[in-house]
């Protein structure tokens, strides 16, 4: 394992940090969980069906000692989380449709998040990211300060490590959507010890080329710089004229970025998901993320795709969130 997911460990270990899991009865699921309680990194939560976890942990013989089990039909303290749901939607729903909504695993999972019964969530392998959110921006919401959530993804290449950003939610994010995108992903950089160097791309160097869209990403690095006057960022920039420092040196001669940028935002959705796989797959970057942005505990998102080890790294960043809230 990387030096990276070390440190990350290191930070986490003895804090009692208890990370909930709604999709119990996931071969990969049920692997991480096993391997983190094993190793005494984190407490998981699996929720699902006892009986038909235990099995499946039987099975697969994975051990579910020092591992919570939690199951939606039976939960011996489901009215108060139900209460609790109907005051946080502010009459928005019912009782009785709370009740339904939180046999949901999802629903519950992020229920025992924002009251305090666990300290996030992991979800993802077997439900879309639509499925995963939703909850979160419902129960959990939003920072003061932050209108929106956003994904990032840390990219990984031996020491080598960039934060890419929206790779996964706001499909065309204004001027404002990708200032606060350039925040928060500095946050989540100084979360890995990196000091964030930031860089609003386009196509387009300092008014090389003229359009809304370069006007929209320029507009977002001044309000950016008003938000947090001690930010280092520029834009717009091309991805050669943020990475590479001759390239900068003789598009952007007086960018504080100097072609040393290791946070990188796209202008859109389409751009930044395009962007972090052909990373992934022609440069040999390890993705990791989605990491969710903005939202006052943390959830994260798995790919449907994932490997136990993506789910066991997820965990790990989640935990360090939760101890950086």
């Amino acid at each position: 394992m990387s030096d990276l997911f070390e440190a990350l460990q290191e930070r986490i270990h003895g804090h009692n940090i208890r990370i909930v899991f709604p999709e119990g009865m996931d071969e990969r699921i049920i692997a991480a969980a096993g391997r983190l309680a094993a190793e005494k990194i984190l407490m998981p939560i699996l929720i699902g069906n006892i009986e038909q976890i235990q099995a499946k942990a039987r099975e697969m013989k994975v051990s579910l000692e020092a591992i919570e089990i939690y199951d939606p039909a039976n939960f011996i303290m489901m009215d108060e989380l139900v209460a609790s749901f109907v005051e946080r939607r502010n009459g928005k729903v019912t009782p009785e449709q709370a009740r339904t909504l939180l046999l949901d695993e999802n629903y519950f999972g992020t229920m025992l998040v924002y009251t305090n019964r666990a300290d996030g969530l992991v979800s993802g392998a077997a439900h879309s990211t639509a499925e995963t959110v939703r909850p979160a921006l419902q129960i959990i919401k939003t920072k003061e300060g932050v209108n929106k959530t956003s994904g990032v993804f840390i990219m990984v290449r031996e020491d080598e490590k960039y934060v890419f950003a929206d790779c996964a939610i706001n499909i065309s994010p204004d001027s404002r959507d990708l200032a606060e995108i350039a925040i928060e992903s500095a946050r989540t950089a100084r979360m890995f010890d990196m000091e964030p160097r930031v860089a609003m791309l386009s196509f387009s160097t300092k008014g090389s080329a003229m359009s809304p869209e370069t006007e929209k990403t320029a507009a977002a690095v001044e309000e950016a710089r008003r938000v947090d006057p001690f930010l280092v960022i520029d834009g717009e920039l091309q991805f050669d004229a943020a990475f590479v420092p001759s390239v900068a040196g003789r598009k952007a001669p007086d960018s504080p970025i100097q072609g040393n940028a290791n946070v990188f935002i796209f202008p859109s959705l389409e751009a930044g998901n395009i962007s972090y796989k052909i990373t992934q797959r022609l440069g040999g970057f390890e993705a990791l993320g989605p990491i969710l942005q903005g939202l006052n505990r943390p959830v994260n998102d798995l790919s449907r795709g994932c490997s136990e080890e993506d789910v066991f790294k997820l965990a790990l960043i989640t935990a360090a969130q939760g101890l950086n809230r």
